[in-house]
């Protein structure tokens, strides 16, 4: 699934409820904390595409079919993890670039976000343009996987915030 971004900071509203709707309609639910990191991410890199090219982009989004992916309390061992990919593909060469933001700053910490919400994050040089990724396990049950889905999980009723730097964060 893909949709197309102009470059205006308008489209980012768009495109959260172009991910929002796409998302539900696989069967990932508006409440679930992973449709809410993932509308995040969303918004964090249609931002950067936006802001930081002025020029269009494309959003896509790969959702596993709702039969592959695991349920709450349903993940076995040995079962393939269902991943849910973003990309934003635009027509700049320039690299994404984490900054750091100092205390009160409103921008430059997208990329950190993405860093530490996603599971994986990558880009690469796209014909004249690139493609920026993230992606995210769809891993969790109905308490909260703290380690993640590859190491020895530690079993949480509250999800412990995210650490980048001396921030703090969580999705809620």
């Amino acid at each position: 699934m893909q949709l197309e971004i102009r470059p205006d900071p308008a489209e980012v509203g768009r495109a959260r409820r172009w991910a929002r709707s796409r998302l539900a309609g696989s069967g990932i639910e508006a409440d679930e904390p992973l449709a809410e990191t993932l509308i995040l991410l969303v918004s964090e890199l249609v931002t950067n595409a936006v802001v930081h090219t002025g020029r269009p982009a494309v959003l896509r989004l790969f959702v596993p079919d709702a039969a592959s992916a695991p349920t709450a309390g349903e993940r076995a061992v040995g079962e393939v993890v269902a991943t849910v990919r973003l990309e934003v593909v635009d027509a700049s060469t320039r690299a994404p670039r984490p900054r750091c933001a100092d205390g009160d700053d409103t921008n430059g910490r997208g990329l950190a976000l993405v860093d530490g919400l996603a599971d994986r994050w990558g880009w690469s040089a796209e014909g004249a343009g690139k493609r920026i990724w993230c992606e995210v396990d769809r891993c969790s049950s109905a308490t909260t996987l703290v380690t993640g889905c590859d190491a020895a999980p530690v079993v949480s009723s509250v999800a412990s915030p995210v650490v980048y730097g001396d921030m703090a964060y969580e999705a809620v």
